[in-house]
């Protein structure tokens, strides 16, 4: 039973009790039901609004979950990976630069800070990842 059929309830049993009604007690008992009956309409108003705010909140978590697995999945996949990329530091303005082993292997690139040619000897056949990065 909700609060507002509660209330109903009570109410009806005060109008089934044959009370005088121009009794200050009656007043009062049926001031009170009239306080009750508003706050129970509230509370269920207020379960009401509740119930649309968890519906709206769930469906932002699922689009959020969406979201993340979207972009995370993207930052995964992202061809940057530390595995792949060599860190070279500049000798002429010492920034420190990352580049692919493609370019390593081709054996030179400009600093995209200064644009002084970079030059690499890659020592090794298969060039796992072992190369010696050397710097003009």
């Amino acid at each position: 039973m909700t609060v507002t059929e509660k209330v109903a309830y009570l109410k009806g049993l005060v109008e089934g009790m044959d009370f005088d009604k121009d009794d200050k007690e009656t007043k009062v008992l049926n001031a009170v039901l009239d306080v009750l009956e508003d706050l129970a309409l509230t509370v269920s108003d207020l379960d009401d609004e509740m119930e649309l705010v968890t519906e709206q909140l769930d469906a932002v978590d699922e689009d959020l979950a969406d979201l993340e697995e979207v972009f995370y999945d993207e930052a995964e996949d992202c061809c940057c990976d530390d595995d792949d990329m060599y860190e070279v530091v500049c000798p002429n303005c010492g920034e420190t630069v990352y580049f692919d082993e493609e370019i390593i292997l081709d054996g030179e690139a400009e600093c995209p800070s200064c644009g002084e040619l970079l030059e690499f000897d890659c020592d090794c056949e298969d060039c796992d990842g072992e190369c010696e990065d050397e710097k003009e």
